[in-house]
């Protein structure tokens, strides 16, 4: 046999190639190009979390006249793409470990284009108000099916080609996301209602923000058409083919593996199976033939056994309470981040931009230059943060850090929430942003993709991720009615309590600054086949 391995151009390896010259933070042409194509869903849930509560108030003037909203529908609408998002979540996470990601990748996008336009195509002119709301909440469920979907799926696309050293910064950047789709979200709506000003004030013609919501909605469109063929035709990771065939137990010790794993990324090329003992060079992947290869059977196992590995690989507590610590922290996580985020309304009035008087355009464009203030001062920043610092400071240091001045903040806000100055307030809420971002809203989503084997990677990182949402859900159908029983204060110090429970639970996780869950996962698959000899 030959000592160098035959290399086939798989069309990945421009993505997978490591310059190990450079900052962690450093991106590639290549690498930019991989991050827009995984990076669009997050845009889209930041975007579309950001428009719904302006959506909401022009739907006011649309079909009520400027009255409120009734509380039921008004939860649901904003609760809908949350609900969908815990079936996508779930769904899209089993799908892409079952069937694998290139089946799987593009099918969410498509979801989210299908759902796009029939919201915008909301007949509001022949439904009942009523009706009208109640059609853009269902298609609203399902749009959240589909970036739903978007979490375990582009966790585990990028994560399946990152190297090590790079890997927390690679997700870090796909989440910053966020931040950007509710920046651009509070600059359309400015814009856009702009161009409405004279229709709605000088001609008043306040029915016409119908059209505002519609673009709003409708912009959504381009991200989503621009990036779908290329989701569509994005090759296998080779790290996934590997791990979907198993792991071969006669292999060399776990210390060469982790050499190996030091050295190469080992999602570059396409490497045809080769003997390590011949080849040196060969990856981490290489190590993954499947034991049955190794035995002269055919390679690869029946899908129909990943349940059973699944169940087997969860049902150990070590595995297990990792688990449990990923969902616990999201779901604790996302009752604060998303309560505090879905009913800006409350904030923008303590800060004088809740849009109270005036003209229906006047208050609706002083709420969208409200938001754009809040977006603009913590919420982008502590992203960037989290991508400077992920790599130094480890992804643990940073949740717990995270939880804990969340916590800080929420405190003062709660205690102080009618005595704070409008300064004093805006540098609070801005500061609790920031330690949001720059703590566990980056962190749940990092974790799931970066402790958990690739075999079981989507599925973990759906579930966890659906348990979040599942806490935003909690949120946006209590928050109103708790605000108005127990006062917003008392709902302030609910969501300080979370992040201190989220503190604790943390405590459950390993750091996985350099870990590898697929050398782990082997080791412990040879002990276990050691210990049953």
């Amino acid at each position: 046999m030959s000592n160098n391995p035959v290399r086939v151009k798989s069309g990945l390896e421009e993505y997978e190639r490591e310059d190990n010259g450079r900052p962690s933070f450093f991106l590639t042409t290549k690498e930019i190009k991989l991050l827009s194509i995984t990076g669009v869903g997050f845009f889209l849930d930041a975007y579309d979390l950001f428009i719904i509560n302006p959506v909401a108030t022009m739907l006011q003037y649309r079909l009520y006249g400027g009255a409120s909203l009734p509380a039921g529908l008004e939860g649901f609408l904003k609760a809908s793409a949350n609900i969908g998002s815990v079936v996508g979540q779930f769904a899209f996470g089993y799908a892409a470990d079952y069937f694998g990601r290139k089946a799987v990748y593009g099918k969410e996008l498509m979801l989210i284009i299908f759902a796009t336009i029939l919201c915008i195509s909301d007949p509001t002119g022949d439904l009942s108000p009523s009706g009208s709301l109640i059609w853009l909440s269902i298609f609203r469920i399902v749009l959240g099916i589909g970036i739903g979907g978007d979490y375990p799926m582009s966790a585990s696309v990028t994560t399946d080609r990152a190297n090590l050293r790079r890997r927390g910064t690679m997700l870090a950047y796909i989440f910053a996301n966020q931040g950007w789709g509710s920046l651009i979200g509070s600059l359309m709506f400015i814009i856009v209602l702009a161009c409405y000003r004279n229709v709605i004030e000088v001609q008043g013609e306040t029915s016409k923000v119908d059209g505002v919501w519609r673009i709003l909605v409708g912009l959504s469109l381009v991200p989503a058409f621009a990036t779908l063929y290329q989701r569509l035709t994005l090759p296998e990771s080779v790290r996934f083919q590997a791990a979907k065939k198993g792991v071969d137990l006669e292999a060399d010790s776990i210390d060469e593996l982790k050499k190996k794993a030091d050295a190469d990324p080992g999602v570059q090329e396409n490497v045809q199976p080769v003997d390590p003992a011949v080849s040196p060079s060969a990856t981490v992947s290489s190590v993954s033939a499947p034991a049955d290869a190794a035995k002269g059977k055919p390679a690869g196992q029946p899908k129909s056994a990943y349940f059973r590995e699944y169940a087997a690989y969860f049902s150990e507590w070590r595995h297990f309470k990792i688990l449990f610590a990923t969902s616990g922290c999201w779901f604790l996580l996302d009752i604060a981040f998303y309560g505090v985020n879905l009913n800006q309304n409350v904030v923008l009035e303590q800060i004088g931009f809740a849009g109270k008087s005036g003209s229906p355009w006047n208050r609706l464009f002083k709420i969208g230059l409200g938001n754009l203030i809040v977006t603009g001062l913590g919420f982008l920043p502590g992203y960037y943060v989290t991508i400077l610092t992920i790599e130094k400071l480890g992804r643990k240091w940073i949740q717990i850090q995270g939880f804990l001045l969340a916590a800080f903040f929420l405190g003062i806000l709660a205690g102080m929430f009618h005595t704070l100055s409008t300064a004093a307030f805006i540098v609070n809420f801005a500061l609790l942003q920031f330690f949001f971002n720059f703590g566990a809203n980056a962190t749940t989503y990092c974790y799931p993709a970066e402790v958990f084997p690739t075999r079981f990677r989507a599925s973990a990182h759906g579930m966890s991720a659906a348990c979040g949402k599942a806490g935003a859900i909690v949120s946006a159908l209590a928050f109103n009615s708790l605000s108005q029983s127990i006062g917003t204060p008392a709902v302030l110090w609910i969501f300080f309590g979370c992040c201190l429970v989220g503190a604790a639970l943390s405590l459950l996780l390993p750091e996985v600054r350099g870990r590898d869950p697929d050398i782990i996962y082997a080791e412990e698959l040879r002990q276990a086949a050691a210990q049953g000899q």
